[in-house]
């Protein structure tokens, strides 16, 4: 189903132009210089930075988040689509937020959807009453992605606190029993389990949730933690699930061998609520934006001479820019069909 829904909406341009992409950072990471062709395939837009819940290791939750607050505005949020979508294949539509506090939202994904762009959105979960289940569905949305970080409301609540577990699966049955109501394959939706100490227990009993609500797809993903030298009460004791390993020393270190390249840099940047273009989704507080899609194209800044310091940087030294420092490249440790 999702190989289907997904190939529906590609195109030449779409594929000229990714291939253009693996080329030019392939040749990147061998001459060791910033060689960049194509237009981004896919791309993040942030549709709010507020939320109503106050999740640990969350900069929005911790209130930890220092930029301004507030939704995307739809007309900026139309001219980037515009600028982009000829060549694009995905828009992820999360980043910081809940997306669904957006009231826009659902003009966005339609939107999208009018340009034959494929969608994602991210959710806590607890905004799916009939309207707006029914509003989700006629948007055309192609994955709806939940966060299920535990199986009974104790230990759901010890991450996602001020969460409801019973509003995440009523809500989440209400969806899938409105897609057959409607005789609708979307959105495809999937449970996300972040997995970490106080929830690891119940991976087994998640995947057994998933299957009898009828989600499509349970994924279980690392969580980044930002304060694990030292070792912290959220580090899973199966290293599978782990992003960080202990050393001899007693110290923590995270896995990844961190190399001198990254595809987010060629291919898939983020652009925050108010229009600021940023290399990644670890760039929380936009601190290396590289302009303002306000002001300017996104073509201009994707092209600019800022940009390809960067992009020379992370050929160089990755180690030496703080937020690729935290970064792995395999958030996603097990899929499960339900």
């Amino acid at each position: 189903m999702i190989i289907r829904s997904y190939t529906q909406k590609l195109s030449l341009k779409k594929l000229v132009n990714y291939f253009k992409l693996v080329i030019s950072f392939y040749l990147s990471y061998i001459v060791k210089k910033p060689i960049h062709w194509g237009m981004p395939h896919t791309v993040s837009l942030e549709p709010t930075n507020i939320c109503n819940l106050a999740c640990k290791e969350c900069p929005t939750g911790t209130k930890t988040l220092n930029r301004p607050k507030g939704n995307m505005d739809i007309a900026l949020y139309k001219s980037i689509v515009n600028q982009l979508y000829t060549r694009l294949t995905d828009l992820i539509l999360y980043f910081q937020g809940e997306p669904f506090l957006n009231p826009d939202l659902f003009e966005m994904l339609r939107y999208a959807n009018s340009k034959n762009i494929y969608t994602y959105c991210s959710t806590n979960g607890h905004f799916f009453d009939d309207e707006n289940v029914k509003k989700t569905i006629e948007s055309k949305l192609d994955e709806l992605i939940i966060s299920l970080d535990g199986t009974t409301q104790e230990v759901y609540e010890a991450y996602r606190q001020n969460g409801s577990l019973k509003k995440v699966l009523e809500g989440t049955k209400n969806i899938v029993k409105w897609k057959i109501k409607q005789n609708s394959d979307k959105p495809i939706v999937k449970f996300q389990f972040l997995v970490v100490k106080p929830n690891e227990h119940q991976i087994g009993d998640a995947k057994l949730m998933a299957k009898n609500i009828g989600v499509n797809k349970i994924v279980f993903k690392t969580a980044q933690i930002y304060n694990y030298e030292n070792g912290n009460p959220l580090i899973p004791a199966n290293g599978k699930f782990s992003r960080y390993k202990k050393q001899k020393n007693g110290k923590y270190t995270i896995k990844s061998r961190l190399k001198n390249r990254c595809w987010r840099m060629w291919a898939n940047p983020v652009v925050t609520v108010d229009g600021l273009l940023i290399p990644c989704c670890f760039d929380k507080n936009a601190k290396y934006a590289f302009g303002d899609l306000n002001k300017q194209s996104f073509k201009e800044i994707w092209e600019s001479e800022k940009y390809k310091k960067f992009r020379q940087q992370v050929l160089s030294n990755r180690k030496s820019i703080d937020i690729c420092r935290n970064c792995t490249e395999g958030l996603q440790v097990d899929r499960a069909n339900a």
